[in-house]
Formats: C-alpha cells, sequence, structure tokens
C-alpha cells in the first residue's frame, strides 16, 4: 500500500521545522490517472471541495431552471462563503423568492468570517443566523430542490431524497461506491470516496459539454459559474477567490476542510484533487497552487500564488523567519 509523500515543508534558521504529508491525483477526462502523488486509493472525505458534486441533481432535475435561478446563484450554491454582505443578502433574496426564511434551513449558525460582517454583528451584540453559515447557499440549493421535489423539510437527512439524489450523482461522477458518510460542519451527509474518485469526477466536469447530456450540461454550467463568481464562491482574501481571479476564470478551484482541494481546467480536459494528511490549509493551498503551476495555467509570479507557494515567513516585527515551500520530489 502506498503512503503519503512529503508536499510542503516549513524551514526556519537553514533547518526543516515542518512537514505536511498528501496524496494528489491529476485525471484525463477518460478518468485515468495521468500523474499521482501518495495513494491514488486513499479514502477521504471530500468536504466542501465536492459541493459542485452536490449540486447536480439541483440542475439534473430541472429544479434550477424551474426556480429560474441565476448563474450567479449556482455559483453560490457550491459556495463555502465568508458571511459579507455580498453572501448573506444574496440567500437572503433567494429564500424569500421561494417564499421561505431563515428557520427552514438546517446549516446551523456561526459567526461570519468576512472581517466586516464580524465586526458588525460584534458591536452590535447581534448573534449570527444560519444565513451566516458558510453553507447556506449550498443548503438554500438543496431547498430550491426539496421544494421541486415536494419532499420533507428534514434536507440533510441521509435518507432524503435529496441526498439519495446527491449520493447516486456522488458516486456515478467519482465511479466509486461510497464506503460511508459522516456528518459535515452544515449537518448534511458527506460522502467518502478515494482522490482518485475525486479527481476522476473532477476531470468529468473539465470535459463537460455545453451540448452534451443532461448531466454534462449541468456539470458545464456550474464549472463556468463558480469560475465566474469567485468572489460568491469564498470570499475577499481567500484562496478560491484569489486564484481563480489569477487564472482569469480559465479554471475552476474549491477547497474543502480539513485540507481538501480540488481544481477542474477544461481547457486541457484536467481534474485535481489532493488532500493533506494533517489538515493544514497553508499546505493544501500551496499544494494546490505548484500543481497549477505545473500545468502551465497558474503564473508562479502572481502575488496570489506568491503568497501561498514559496512564501517567505515573518514575524510579527517583520522579520524573515522562514520560507513555505514545495518538498523535494513533489511536482
Amino acid at each position: 500500500m502506498k503512503t503519503a509523500i512529503p508536499m510542503v515543508e516549513l524551514w526556519r534558521g537553514g533547518l526543516l521545522e515542518g512537514t505536511h504529508v498528501g496524496h494528489a491525483v491529476i485525471c484525463d477526462a477518460r478518468g485515468t490517472i495521468v500523474e499521482a502523488w501518495g495513494d491514488p486509493e486513499a479514502v477521504i472525505f471530500p468536504r466542501s471541495s465536492c459541493k459542485m458534486l452536490q449540486a447536480l441533481p439541483l440542475i439534473e432535475s430541472g429544479a434550477a431552471d424551474a426556480a429560474g435561478l441565476t448563474q450567479a446563484q449556482l455559483a453560490l450554491a457550491c459556495a463555502s462563503h465568508q458571511g459579507a454582505h455580498i453572501h448573506t443578502e444574496m440567500v437572503t433574496r433567494w429564500l424569500a423568492d421561494m417564499g421561505m426564511t431563515e428557520a427552514d434551513l438546517r446549516c446551523g449558525a456561526h459567526m461570519p468570517n468576512d472581517p466586516q460582517a464580524n465586526k458588525e454583528l460584534t458591536c452590535s451584540d447581534t448573534n449570527p443566523c444560519q444565513i451566516h453559515n458558510n453553507c447556506s447557499g449550498k443548503h438554500s440549493g438543496f431547498l430550491t430542490l426539496t421544494r421541486h421535489l415536494k419532499a420533507g423539510p428534514e434536507y440533510v437527512e441521509v435518507s432524503h431524497p435529496v441526498q439519495k439524489a446527491v449520493k447516486a450523482a456522488f458516486e456515478e461522477v467519482t465511479g466509486v461506491t461510497s464506503p460511508g458518510y459522516g456528518i459535515d460542519g452544515c449537518s448534511a451527509p458527506n460522502f467518502a470516496t478515494t482522490v482518485h474518485g475525486l479527481a476522476r469526477a473532477m476531470a468529468f466536469f473539465a470535459a463537460a459539454r455545453e451540448d452534451g447530456p443532461t448531466r454534462e450540461r449541468a456539470a458545464y454550467r456550474l464549472t463556468r459559474a463558480i469560475a465566474a463568481f469567485p468572489e460568491l464562491v469564498a470570499g475577499e482574501g481567500r484562496a478560491c477567490t484569489e486564484l481563480m481571479r489569477a487564472m482569469g476564470g480559465r479554471v475552476t478551484i474549491k477547497t474543502g476542510a480539513e485540507a481538501v482541494f480540488v481544481a477542474i481546467i477544461p481547457e486541457k480536459k484536467l481534474g485535481v484533487a489532493l488532500k493533506i494528511v494533517d489538515g493544514g490549509t497553508r499546505a493544501s493551498e500551496a499544494a494546490i497552487a505548484a500543481i497549477l503551476v505545473r500545468l502551465g495555467v497558474l503564473d508562479a509570479d502572481h502575488p496570489a500564488t506568491k503568497k501561498r507557494l514559496n512564501t517567505i515567513q515573518k514575524n510579527w516585527r517583520g522579520f524573515e523567519t522562514g520560507i513555505l515551500k514545495t518538498a523535494p520530489g513533489f511536482v
């Protein structure tokens, strides 16, 4: 059995201080592995990196078109947003258009990660609501599908028609029968798969045609929606937003909790998936940037890249203390 390999290292004072190990796979449109590091068959929870897979039934069922969802709303359905006004206002309108309210969501509440929104709530001594949840866009999509299917309100239950549709699409596109599921931070089921399976799914999205079969058309729309609205998918200062902007909408990327990252590269019909074993986000951002640079779709000298890859570490007085860089043998 293959093991995780060193991908990202932190150096300080000329000495290796820390190492992040992981798995990564690049797949072509046939699902064949083009290149891999670590164990392609390592089983992982994709967490929020698979939101475009979870959104497939929203379009395939006809629910998105029946509700008149815009491209921006499709992007928000795949988002792990900051809870900034641009995000919460759109979710609020989306729910209102369905005759629903925040109470219909099942994602739970947490403080927004957007600094301004967080400050406003803190200073006004106002509690956050479920609309501030980073997954409220995804859950608005779930509610749209729930209404279309005329199903019950507990749409996060694994036996609910929405989650049954998600699981079916997830397994079919990854090409892997999921060995199980966990409950995500937003209370929805998160189905496990292999790194290879997740990369295969991203390659399917990369090769999907606008004039193809129903599922391909859905994948095409979601891929373009995410790339067209990077500010909705994450937020200012976030890796997904900044790196997609750096690539000019040519590539769709999405992070997931515990250091998962995926990339969809339509011009090359390639899909990428990676997992850093220790869950270190700094490492997953560096690793995905390194792979995108290797594939020729991201400029190594772009500020968004340099912010995450081969990054000089500084202390609170501005002194250089070390560097975060890729490990020898990785990319």
